[in-house]
């Protein structure tokens, strides 16, 4: 042990002696202060012409990987002049695959961040990227990285006529979590443009998002197959038993996803209308490609499939107009006068700020019931989603008090009761 560190310091000593090392670290130096102004001037440059839209993920993703990327591209070009002249470039060789690696260390996590929503498992997932990037370095750098993947091919059977080994199955693996990543990546980059287009309907953008999200994950899986020199045609026995399955076990799932698309195409529910499903009442929060997540006034989503509001009867409160109807029903004493307690209700029927002006509130004498005169105030509010019961309660609250000012009663329930006179039958009888 004592001799190989001292054959090792002996070449470090003398490699230090010769100028080609100090050449090396000097264009080493060299380049990363050009890479850092680099990334200074583009990313100033970006955040002058403004951070939207595709301009604001140029900015972010430049932050991480530019710096990275430049650097090994001037690394590389330092490397070829090097060895123009003749010069030693191991140095250089050295410090161009740590560049890359760690531009791509951050360009992985940048995607996968932006991909999936934040959880333990993405935030789990970052440590595993960096560790077997660095590894994948390592074994490079010690020149094991060869040695490894044939061993890797060589352990290997055959199932008909292809064969299968451990170095395949990885590379399968990694390509499709790849390909899959960068798939949903678009899909969700996609998804937040057209959110911006004020051009286009909520439910168009969800229909456009859902089948771009379906495209790219399709042309993905494909992609990763044929990367990994997997015939396409071998997956048509595979397709026929797709079939099979939806046809039995995945029927409700494949007619779920498909009722989704035909709930974007006609669109009979959008992203923000008022519906009642039975007993379920609430504004559509989301359109998912299996369900519809309805949100109540308690804050509770309800998930329901989209079979459900294809087949059965859905009341849409927002579908041509937002505007609806609330009625307010309230019973004065015989005694009092209905067109001064109507003209009151007309005045307390803008005690709630919710109320429309137009189509103007209006109040009308229903009937003569059992306890007394029936009156109803009719009003207009044009947000639903929030519920009629406080804009009742406050015009309750405001007709209780101008009554009461006006002396006008609010009569109890009332029943006549009848006593007949008579004598009682005695024991004997």
């Amino acid at each position: 042990m004592l001799e190989k560190f001292l054959i090792w310091w002996q070449q470090l000593v003398i490699q230090l002696q010769q100028a080609s090392l100090w050449y090396q670290l000097a264009a080493i130096a060299g380049c990363l202060l050009l890479a850092v102004l680099v990334n200074r001037l583009v990313g100033q440059r970006l955040r002058d012409s403004g951070g939207q839209g595709l301009r604001h993920m140029a900015l972010r993703s430049s932050d991480r990987i530019l710096l990275p990327f430049s650097l090994a591209t001037l690394l590389a070009i330092s490397s070829g002049m090097f060895a123009q002249y003749q010069l030693s470039q191991n140095l250089l060789q050295l410090f161009i695959p740590i560049a890359l690696a760690l531009g791509v260390i951050r360009l992985l996590v940048y995607i996968l961040r932006k991909a999936f929503l934040s959880s333990p498992l993405v935030k789990s997932a970052e440590p595993v990227i960096a560790i077997t990037i660095w590894l994948l370095v390592v074994l490079h750098l010690a020149d094991w990285l060869t040695p490894l993947m044939q061993l890797m091919d060589a352990l290997a059977f055959t199932l008909g006529e292809s064969r299968i080994s451990l170095l395949g199955a990885v590379k399968l693996t990694l390509v499709i979590v790849l390909a899959f990543t960068l798939a949903l990546w678009l899909a969700e980059l996609l998804n937040q443009q057209l959110k911006k287009a004020k051009h286009v309907s909520p439910s168009m953008q969800v229909g456009f998002s859902k089948f771009s999200k379906f495209l790219l994950i399709t042309i993905a899986f494909l992609i990763a197959l044929n990367a990994v020199g997997i015939n396409l045609s071998s997956l048509a026995v595979f397709g026929g038993a797709l079939g099979v399955g939806l046809g039995f076990g995945l029927q409700r799932i494949a007619s779920n996803f498909i009722s989704g698309f035909i709930l974007v195409l006609d669109r009979s529910v959008k992203p923000g209308d008022v519906i009642s499903v039975g007993d379920n009442f609430g504004w559509v929060h989301e359109l998912k490609a299996r369900y519809v997540v309805v949100r109540n006034r308690e804050g509770v989503d309800t998930l329901i499939p989209n079979e459900n509001l294809i087949t059965s009867e859905v009341i849409n409160w927002s579908y041509e107009d937002r505007n609806v109807r609330v009625k307010i029903l309230v019973q004065v004493s015989y005694d009092d006068d209905p067109e001064q307690a109507m003209a009151l209700m007309l005045q307390c029927a803008n005690k709630s700020s919710r109320v429309l002006n137009e189509p103007a509130p209006t109040v009308m004498l229903k009937s003569f019931a059992d306890n007394g005169i029936e009156l109803e105030l009719r009003v207009w509010i044009a947000d639903p989603e929030y519920g009629a019961d406080t804009v009742k309660s406050d015009i309750n609250v405001a007709i209780w008090r101008a009554f009461k000012q006006a002396a006008i009663t609010i009569p109890y329930p009332q029943r006549d009761l009848h006593v007949k006179s008579g004598t009682l039958p005695t024991a004997s009888e």
